[in-house]
């Protein structure tokens, strides 16, 4: 990944913890993939993807999400919760920041993205 990918997970993170929600980990790898962000509220651990596209692009950075990256993220979230258990209820949450000249115009949290 390159820096700006980190820059924008950092600043997802430092977004979600405004919102009450405690980082976990960051850049979980498995052998099915990464995990931006793990993070968890009163009620959910949450399993992030973070995407950016500036503000003038035709696509949401949802729409980077796609199916086989949503199960490779899946995946890695099962083996997360198999080796660190919990009693909160799994969540996949989506975080597009939207720029403009390389700088966050905004941030929106998608929760239940899939």
């Amino acid at each position: 990944m390159n820096n700006n990918g980190k820059l924008w997970e950092i600043e997802a993170a430092n977004y979600l913890r405004k919102k009450k929600y405690k980082l976990i980990c960051a850049n979980y790898n498995t052998r099915f993939g990464e995990i931006d962000l793990i993070v968890k509220n009163k009620k959910n651990i949450c399993f992030v993807e973070v995407k950016q596209r500036d503000i003038s692009s035709l696509a949401q950075p949802k729409e980077f999400v796609t199916s086989s990256k949503q199960q490779r993220i899946i995946s890695s979230a099962e083996l997360y919760l198999s080796t660190n258990k919990t009693d909160l209820q799994p969540r996949f949450d989506v975080i597009e920041i939207y720029t403009k000249n390389n700088k966050i115009n905004s941030i929106k949290h998608l929760e239940n993205a899939f």
